[in-house]
C-alpha cells in the first residue's frame, strides 16, 4: 500500500464511522419513542398513585367497576361475590377468585399488580403494601364517565372514549324507534323483587335506567317521579305496584326470590300485564351499569319494545 493511499482510507474509515455512529444514534432514539412506560400515574381522588401501564393482574374488590375493566380487557385474577354470580361476567370471571377487603392473605396468595376498590374499602393502608391501590367514589361520576375513569386507570383512555360516544349514539337512536313506536308520551317503570321486597327505581340506579330515561328520553309515571327520582330507589308493597307501573314495565326478577305476587288479581289487573307489557329479565344479568351489562340492556330494550 503506497504512502498516498493510506490518508485517504483512514478519512474514509473516518467518515463511515461518524456515519455509524449517527445511525445507531437515530436507531436508540427511535427505539426509546417505541418503548411503553412500564408504570403511569394515575390521578386518584386522594392524589396521583403511580400504577401498572398494562396490568396483568387486577383485584377489583367492587361490582361497580368489574364490568368496565373486564370491556377493556383486564385480566382479574380477584373479584367480589355480586360480579362472580353475574352470568354476563361468567367468561371473563371463569378463572377469578372470590375476595373480600379482609382477605388479606389471599389477596396476596393472587399476586396482584393492580387493586381497584371503593371510597369505603377497609385496610386501604394494608392493600396498598401488597399491589397499587386506587379507589374510587360511586356515584361521583356519572355511569359513563365512571367507564372513562377506569380507562383512564387501565392506561386505555381512549378506548373507553370511543365506546361511550358509540354507546350514546346507539342508545338515542334506539330511543327514537321505541318512541315513534309506543308513542312519545307511552311510560315506562323498572322494578325489581328482593326477597319479599318490591322496588321501583329511578333515572341512575342501573337494571337499565340510565338507558330508558337518560339517553332514550323515556318517560316516568308521576308516581315515580313524585317518590323515587330524587332518592333513586323506591321500596313498595306488592299492593301499591298499580301506581307506580308505567304503560310498560321492567321487571328485573329474582327467580330465587318471592314472586308470589304475579299470582295475584291486583297483579294481573294492571294495565301493563293485561296488556302484555311487562318485559321480564334476570336481575343477575340486569344489576349493574358497566358496558358488558349496558349493551346487554341496550339489546333487551330493542328486543322488547321493537321485536327486534
Amino acid at each position: 500500500m503506497t504512502k498516498k493511499l493510506m490518508p485517504i482510507l483512514l478519512v474514509l474509515a473516518l467518515v463511515l464511522s461518524a456515519c455509524g455512529s449517527k445511525t445507531g444514534d437515530k436507531n436508540n432514539e427511535s427505539a426509546k419513542k417505541d418503548e411503553k412506560p412500564t408504570t403511569i400515574t394515575y390521578q386518584s381522588e386522594n392524589g396521583p398513585v403511580e400504577v401498572p401501564a398494562d396490568p396483568q393482574r387486577i383485584v377489583v374488590l367492587s361490582f361497580s367497576y368489574s364490568g368496565s375493566v373486564l370491556a377493556l380487557g383486564g385480566n382479574i385474577v380477584g373479584i367480589d361475590a355480586w360480579s362472580k354470580a353475574n352470568p354476563r361476567f361468567e367468561d371473563g370471571l371463569k378463572n377469578a377468585e372470590v375476595v373480600t377487603d379482609e382477605n388479606l392473605e389471599k389477596i396476596i396468595e393472587l399476586e396482584p399488580d393492580l387493586i381497584i376498590g371503593q371510597a369505603d374499602t377497609k385496610n386501604v393502608d394494608k392493600l396498598k403494601k401488597i399491589a397499587p391501590t386506587v379507589t374510587i367514589t360511586y356515584g361521583k361520576n356519572d355511569y359513563l364517565t365512571q367507564h372513562i375513569e377506569i380507562g383512564k386507570l387501565l392506561n386505555k383512555e381512549r378506548e373507553a372514549t370511543e365506546w361511550v360516544e358509540n354507546f350514546k349514539k346507539e342508545a338515542a337512536a334506539a330511543g327514537e324507534e321505541i318512541k315513534a313506536k309506543i308513542g312519545a308520551d307511552a311510560t315506562v317503570s323498572v322494578i325489581e323483587n328482593q326477597d319479599k321486597q318490591l322496588f321501583v327505581f329511578g333515572e341512575n340506579f342501573a337494571r337499565g335506567t340510565e338507558i330508558l330515561y337518560q339517553e332514550m328520553k323515556l318517560n316516568m309515571p308521576e308516581k315515580v317521579k313524585q317518590d323515587v327520582l330524587k332518592p333513586g330507589f323506591y321500596a313498595i308493597s306488592p299492593e301499591v305496584l298499580a301506581d307506580y307501573a308505567g304503560d310498560y314495565v321492567i321487571f328485573s326478577k329474582n327467580s330465587d326470590g318471592d314472586t308470589s305476587f304475579q299470582q295475584t288479581e291486583t297483579y294481573k289487573n294492571i294495565p301493563a300485564v293485561k296488556n302484555n307489557r311487562v318485559f321480564e329479565v334476570n336481575a343477575k344479568e340486569f344489576y349493574f351499569n358497566d358496558p358488558i351489562t349496558l349493551e346487554y340492556q341496550l339489546d333487551f330494550f330493542k328486543k322488547s319494545f321493537l321485536g327486534e
